[in-house]
């Protein structure tokens, strides 16, 4: 990280009495709202570390394939049994490296096969309650910029800022479709993109442990008509104001 004399520790003395170096930063919404890349961005602007709950329940999604329990298994598992996967975010300068049985990975949790089940994943009770734990010890020194669905109103809940992202549906659909090498979607790919993300929405907003709910004291920004760096200053200015000394 670079000794940019615009980035801020965010009030450093009022955190050092908890032990900490800093304030947690939590960055919720649906998916395709911008929440990984703004976190990202606005983490490296700050001089925070990012941690990505998304790619802690892609991992231990990853692991459970790898260790070939059939997904009609997964509703049986325990806590213990999730643990047992050894899935792991070890602290680095600027976020955490993600392991699984001491493996790191980064390339195998994006796959089409781990995608199309995380979210089976997501709606456990037990595999949640593995990571809330992790999650936690990795916020345990601030200084955190943390993104998820729950991370606010479950994980984090005394975090000093919490702020929800939203885009409008059609917004989000064009992202994920351009994360994915498709710039200028015909129609057909659009509504079949939007058809999925909705479905998404749904599960995330209905599952019974842990929903998606906006933080009743969460920031909202909406970044339909935002540019990505418009969106990451956006973040970065709410955090210094919220955090000043």
């Amino acid at each position: 990280m670079s000794a940019d004399p615009t980035r801020t520790t965010a009030g450093p003395d009022r955190f050092r009495g908890a032990g900490r170096e800093g304030p947690i930063v939590t960055l919720d919404g649906p998916a395709g709202s911008g929440k990984s890349s703004t976190a990202k961005a606005v983490a490296d602007a700050l001089g925070f570390r990012h941690l990505d709950s998304g790619a802690l329940y892609r991992a231990l999604t990853y692991a459970l394939m790898e260790a070939g329990v059939p997904r009609e298994r997964w509703l049986a598992l325990t806590p213990e049994d999730f643990h047992a996967l050894d899935v792991r975010a070890v602290p680095t300068d600027d976020g955490f490296d993600v392991r699984v049985g001491g493996r790191t990975v980064e390339a195998e949790l994006r796959t089409p096969e781990v995608t199309e089940r995380v979210p089976a994943l997501a709606g456990l009770a037990a595999a949640r309650s593995s990571l809330i734990e992790l999650q936690r010890a990795a916020g345990a020194r601030g200084r955190l910029i943390t993104d998820g669905r729950d991370m606010g109103t479950v994980v984090f809940p005394d975090a000093e800022v919490k702020i929800f992202l939203v885009a409008d549906l059609d917004e989000r659909a064009r992202r994920r479709l351009r994360e994915t090498g498709t710039p200028d979607p015909d129609p057909a790919v659009l509504a079949a993109q939007k058809a999925q993300l909705a479905e998404r929405d749904r599960q995330d907003s209905e599952r019974m442990h842990s929903p998606l709910r906006e933080p009743a004291d969460a920031r909202r920004i909406d970044t339909t008509g935002l540019a990505f760096e418009e969106q990451v200053q956006a973040v970065v200015g709410l955090v210094r104001r919220l955090t000043a000394s």
